[in-house]
């Protein structure tokens, strides 16, 4: 099962859901993998204790190596790191993903990500954390998910932001 933690607004909580969830499902004896797309790297910060950018190979890596031809491409299980959880896997993000984004929009490599998750069918379950954006990023993750999670305030600004983010999630489903 894949999720997706989503909300186009930072700071409601995305990256800490996801880790949270991920640490509780990997203690009870799930095989569990993080998935960090927010270039800020929260998450893998959280998980490994590492800066973004530190951990080779990352989701740069993985993307910058989609944009061109290669004969020799990263094998897919070499991206997942081990994190001080037992049974919890993170693939790491990178502060340049922000660069990469125009040029994989433009290259319609959208369905990439999804591929990658395919190829890495050993994890009971996968959380992505997303950017607080509706980019590539996010419609790539929305596109790889089973289920979406949707973090917000209980405020009416928030409210009618939800109904927006619903729009989107229900888009990328048709």
């Amino acid at each position: 099962m894949r999720y997706v933690v989503f909300n186009r607004k930072g700071g409601v909580g995305k990256s800490t859901i996801t880790c949270n969830l991920a640490a509780v499902a990997a203690r009870a004896g799930r095989k569990v993998l993080v998935v960090d797309l927010d270039p800020q790297g929260n998450a893998t910060q959280y998980l490994t204790g590492k800066q973004p950018g530190d951990l080779a190979p990352d989701l740069y890596g993985f993307f910058d190596e989609t944009l061109g031809f290669r004969l020799a491409r990263t094998p897919p299980n070499r991206f997942p790191h081990p994190t001080a959880v037992e049974d919890l896997w993170v693939l790491a993000s990178n502060p340049e993903l922000v660069e990469l984004e125009p040029k994989l929009a433009a290259k319609h490599k959208i369905y990439k990500f999804r591929d990658l998750l395919d190829s890495l069918n050993s994890f009971d379950l996968v959380f992505v954390d997303t950017p607080p954006a509706v980019n590539f990023f996010t419609l790539s993750a929305l596109i790889a998910a089973d289920r979406c999670l949707i973090p917000f305030d209980c405020d009416e600004f928030s409210r009618r932001a939800l109904y927006r983010l619903l729009e989107t999630v229900d888009e990328v489903r048709d």
